[in-house]
């Protein structure tokens, strides 16, 4: 009797984990999507000079560090975006982007192709990138940034 047991409760388990496991499968693949969508966004904003992109998806306690090894804040960003004189990308990529999901976090990694104009200085660089997103209610924000100029 206890290997009858041992079957039903084997299969039970079965059709109870498989379908958790496609599940968790569908959600990683969407948030994927999701976050790969908002860095894409995040560079048609950056060429727009487009302030609406970083209000909306930077955390308010966001921090980024560029290839450089400058400290910035999301007010920091929104203040250099407006200042279009002193500030502005002329080109601008995004390539080798890969998104790995835990649960309500993300790592995106890429490499960032540009050359602009920043705090009055013209830079044409490669920076590999790292961002953090967190899933605050049903958004996803981005908490921190940074950048690694390639050799």
């Amino acid at each position: 009797m206890n290997w009858i047991k041992i079957v039903i409760f084997t299969a039970l388990a079965v059709v109870v984990f498989i379908p958790v496991q496609s599940l968790s499968a569908q959600s990683s693949s969407g948030t994927v999507a999701v976050i790969t969508k908002l860095e894409n966004d995040g560079i048609k904003a950056d060429l727009a000079a487009d302030s609406s992109w970083a209000e909306k998806v930077l955390a308010d306690d966001w921090m980024g560090c560029d290839s450089d090894g400058k400290w910035y804040t999301k007010a920091d960003i929104l203040k250099m975006i407006a200042d279009t004189k002193n500030n502005k990308f002329n080109t601008e990529k995004l390539t080798d982007l890969k998104v790995r999901v835990y649960g309500n976090t993300a790592v995106a990694t890429y490499k960032d192709t540009y050359d602009a104009l920043v705090e009055g200085q013209h830079c044409v660089r490669s920076v590999l990138g790292t961002d953090v997103w967190v899933k605050i209610g049903s958004d996803w924000k981005q908490v921190s940034s940074q950048g690694t100029t390639t050799k």
